[in-house]
């Protein structure tokens, strides 16, 4: 009888209280980097390509004419633009000359100048609520990120309660297709596609039909990365604005286009030819995490005056964030 009370004992509890089981804490997180530091890591090759040539152009000597000279130069050399390089050293000019200037007093009126030749085009993405879907058609040259660009849009319109639909019109590449259906699965947004070599115009039109016919708060269409010269791909990516526009006069609604920072003064030529093709309306400017060249952003905006939407700073769905001209200003002439 014992022997069975020790069985039922072991087998169903009871008895002696077992010793408590010591847990492993888990480890604490790191909390989470806000957007401003992550934006000030990604653009600190371009800040420090800035600070480095402002440090040996202004210790321990006077603003004179040389000094400003140099200045100007470097600011070019950075990409940021001729006319907004000739705006910052007449600022210094004016409130500065013959006198001893600090790297910090130098960085400030960078700064300043920055943020007032970009304050003018930081405008928010706005969505249409009334129009079912609103449509965006997101165009670019090869290796931009468009895609994963509409991912992480996807991404933001889903977390604000939006649907969404993506059109997988970039089929010339089959991982393009496939990576647009995992960002589907990850988003929770309904994708439509075709198979490698399907007619893009055609998909984007049955993606437009069935947005509509589900009332649908939001269409992406991708498309194949193209480059600004090659005229039957530029052809095609008008054949897609006109097919879309059987469906919706009105649409695209929004032409956002990708541009990759380390391309520098390229991006301009790029703006130029595809804002001429497709009307683009607003800019997203990803890969500011790896290059030097951060300031083309500046000088794009100085040029064309269109929105800046979005910047990307990694790969991450946080790393693309809405545009802030002072944020991004402070950043990259490297204050705090």
């Amino acid at each position: 009888m014992a022997e069975a009370k020790g069985l039922f004992r072991r087998v169903f509890g009871g008895g002696e209280t077992p010793a408590p089981v010591q847990e492993t804490p888990e480890p604490a997180k790191a909390p989470k980097q806000s957007f401003f530091v992550r934006l000030r890591q990604g653009l600190a090759r371009s800040s420090g390509a800035l600070s480095e040539g402002i440090t040996a152009i202004f210790t321990k000597r006077k603003l004179d004419e040389a000094a400003l000279e140099d200045f100007e130069d470097m600011l070019i050399r950075a990409d940021l633009g001729v006319d907004t390089a000739a705006r910052i050293a007449k600022r210094l000019r004016e409130t500065r000359f013959d006198k001893e200037v600090s790297d910090e007093e130098v960085k400030s009126v960078l700064a300043d100048e920055i943020e007032a030749a970009l304050t003018p085009v930081a405008k928010p993405l706005d969505i249409d609520e009334s129009l079912k879907p609103h449509v965006i058609l997101v165009v670019g040259v090869n290796g931009t990120g468009k895609t994963t660009t509409i991912g992480k849009l996807a991404a933001k319109f889903a977390a604000e309660g939006k649907s969404v639909m993506l059109a997988a019109s970039d089929t010339f590449r089959a991982a393009a297709i496939e990576q647009l259906k995992i960002w589907g699965e990850r988003t929770g947004a309904t994708v439509i596609a075709g198979e490698q070599g399907a007619d893009a115009a055609g998909l984007a039109f049955d993606a437009l039909k069935q947005a509509k016919a589900s009332a649908a708060d939001v269409l992406i269409i991708d498309t194949a990365g193209r480059l600004q010269n090659k005229a039957e791909l530029m052809a095609e990516l008008e054949k897609i604005l006109r097919v879309v526009r059987k469906l919706d006069p009105a649409a695209p609604h929004t032409v956002l286009m990708t541009l990759d920072a380390t391309t520098g003064q390229n991006a301009l030529n790029q703006v130029e030819i595809f804002g001429r093709q497709s009307g683009v309306t607003g800019l997203v400017m990803t890969k500011l995490d790896g290059t030097a060249r951060g300031g083309i952003l500046v000088a794009i905006a100085a040029k064309f005056g269109l929105p800046v939407h979005f910047i990307g700073v990694g790969e991450g769905v946080d790393d693309l964030e809405p545009f802030e001209a002072g944020d991004f200003a402070k950043a990259l002439a490297g204050l705090q």
